[in-house]
């Protein structure tokens, strides 16, 4: 017995059967691609404040101030252990001490990441329309439950790493990679509107903006 959808589909079958393939319209994709100027400082400044919005909490530095802002949230924090992807960059934990850093690998199971405080990554890209951050477990990312379990993730990005829109975004991503996209930091709200943040990954999110 057909079911109602292969009805429906069958029926347009019918309908289409006599048009000539050329007579097929194209596609039309010509919708802008992107709202913003395309000027870097320009996508850093939205990129924040769209964070912000989300309540991420966003610091901007140089390069060489990277390793001095993640020891201080860190600091902040109160967080004794951290996991680190295997390929970190070793100067980003230059300036931390007291610390206990766990690599990321097999022998990080979910239960060490429990008691994880914080987990410290680089990312795929940033979407400065949305206010969005793509890790894909490609370089200084390590696996997607490395960021999903500690209460508070670090997330470094290079001003390179960001692009304006959607549009530009994917094509710059693999699909077949594991992907986490991040507005902000984990949060839900129940019947009645009322936010409960951490439910389904980190409470807090600081995004150390380079550039």
């Amino acid at each position: 017995m057909n079911t109602s959808r292969e009805s429906v589909l069958a029926r347009i079958r019918t309908a289409l059967a006599d048009v000539p393939t050329a007579e097929e319209p194209p596609l039309r994709r010509d919708y802008l691609p992107a709202h913003l100027p395309q000027d870097r400082p320009a996508m850093l400044d939205v990129l924040a404040e769209h964070l912000a919005d989300y309540r991420a909490h966003v610091h901007r530095c140089t390069p060489a101030g990277v390793p001095a802002v993640i020891a201080r949230l860190l600091r902040e924090h109160g967080s004794t252990s951290v996991a680190v992807p295997a390929d970190l960059p070793p100067d980003w934990l230059a300036a931390v001490t007291g610390v206990a850093v766990a690599t990321d690998g097999p022998a990080l199971t979910t239960s060490r990441l429990e008691t994880t405080d914080t987990a410290l990554t680089g990312c795929a890209l940033a979407i400065a329309e949305t206010g969005t951050v793509v890790l894909d477990a490609g370089p200084a990312q390590g696996r997607r439950i490395l960021t999903l379990v500690p209460d508070h993730h670090i997330c470094v990005v290079h001003a390179d790493q960001v692009v304006a829109s959607l549009p530009r975004a994917l094509p710059l991503l693999d699909p077949t990679r594991p992907q986490t996209w991040i507005s902000g930091p984990s949060a839900t709200s129940d019947i009645e509107l009322d936010r409960v943040e951490g439910v389904h990954g980190p409470r807090r999110l600081d995004v150390v903006l380079i550039g």
